[in-house]
């Protein structure tokens, strides 16, 4: 029979770290697990498991009671998900099935050594952009548009919280580098965890993000272009532990300038999705930032079509216009010589602004879920339209 320290070392391999998106045994977060018994004085004192073995001994059965010691290492001090990964060895310690365990939990962090071991194997993995390599599964959706003031970083965030609410792993990028939104509608107020020069993005409400808001000194204006704005890109590309998320949305700044096609020179699989509001003046720009697909190799997934109408005491009422997702739906199908429909039509709210300033997506309810408001079908249906 195996020890307990061995059964445990097994559970505690399925706890996943967060922002590796790795089982802490893998990445060595377990230094050792000790068992003392607490009950039935004389059957068995002390036994202790390191990460690297596991002996054998016969277990006790489940009237014994023991006091379990787990060592962990955190790859930084002070890690900001200390208490979600103490949470689950406590839960996995304590839901063991043979013996009753009282866990105690002793949490350091990684020496120095270590950690650089860990990230030059993390870094050895990858080498370069991921999202770019043959026989990747993940989606990459930019959300672009013709012009600012639209609503397109607003479409972004919702969008990603609700792929996250779906249950998809769930990444997203603010290359909107003069104009970032991202940390505000999420109600990001901390840093990417440097470890040793590799960034863990940060999470909020099931998404994962990097922003060049995140960083300190970020409210200054940025006058970025050409190589260095390309350089900012690849920096968040390939410089931030991502894992293996099943979505990536890039919240673009307005326009077709560098950056657009910077993306298009990374990520040449990622679809580009449009979003103008109905009124003609923005339409017509908007047509512009779908078009770039005629320079770069781009898919134009589609166009949405934000702020379409404002739901009054009954009555719909067109405060824009109408019209205008239609008419960049069809020149673009006209213009590139393939089917870019119009994806949805999504409504003006005050809500969305409301709730998006306080640091909530306006599809989720307070604790995380997804609404069922029209507005979080809305994004629902569009999401599961993109994912098809």
């Amino acid at each position: 029979m195996r020890t307990i320290e061995a059964e445990l070392y097994e559970r505690l391999s399925k706890v996943i770290d967060p922002e590796l998106g790795r089982s802490i045994t893998d990445v060595g977060m377990i230094a050792a697990i000790e068992a003392k018994t607490a009950g039935r004085a004389g059957f068995r004192e002390t036994s202790e498991v390191s990460s690297d073995a596991a002996g054998d001994a016969d277990l006790a059965d489940s009237a014994d009671v023991y006091d379990v010691t787990v060592r962990v290492e955190l790859t930084v001090k002070d890690c900001p998900l200390s208490q979600t990964i103490t949470n689950q060895i406590n839960g996995a310690v304590t839901s063991y099935p043979h013996a009753t365990l009282i866990p105690h939990i002793e949490v350091s962090s990684m020496s120095r050594d270590k950690l650089a071991d860990l990230v030059a194997g993390l870094k050895a993995e990858r080498r370069q952009n991921p999202f770019n390599k043959p026989g990747i599964t993940t989606r990459i959706f930019a959300i672009a548009s013709g012009k600012g003031g639209v609503g397109k970083s607003s479409v972004a965030a919702n969008l990603a919280a609700t792929f996250a609410a779906l249950g998809y792993d769930t990444a997203a990028i603010d290359a909107d580098i003069y104009g970032f939104s991202l940390p505000k509608l999420f109600g990001v107020h901390t840093q990417p965890t440097n470890l040793n020069g590799m960034l863990m993005p940060v999470t909020a409400w099931g998404v994962k993000m990097i922003s060049i808001g995140m960083f300190a000194g970020s409210e200054r204006a940025i006058l970025w272009r050409g190589p260095r704005l390309q350089r900012s890109l690849e920096q968040f590309l390939a410089d931030v532990w991502w894992g293996s998320p099943d979505v990536l949305l890039l919240d673009l700044a307005p326009g077709t300038g560098d950056m657009a096609i910077s993306v298009a020179q990374a990520l040449p699989n990622a679809e580009l999705v449009v979003v103008t509001t109905p009124q003609s003046s923005a339409s017509d720009v908007a047509v512009r930032s779908g078009l770039v697909a005629l320079q770069v190799p781009m898919k134009v997934r589609g166009v949405v079509e934000n702020m379409s109408y404002f739901d009054h005491s009954g009555e719909r009422l067109r405060l824009f216009g109408e019209g205008g997702g239609a008419r960049v739906s069809q020149q673009l199908t006209d213009a590139l010589g393939t089917d870019v429909p119009l994806l949805t039509q999504l409504p003006l709210q005050p809500e969305i602004r409301e709730i998006g300033e306080a640091g909530r997506p306006a599809v989720l309810t307070p604790e995380g879920a997804l609404d069922s408001s029209p507005l979080a079908q809305s994004f629902e249906a569009l999401a599961k339209r993109l994912m098809s």
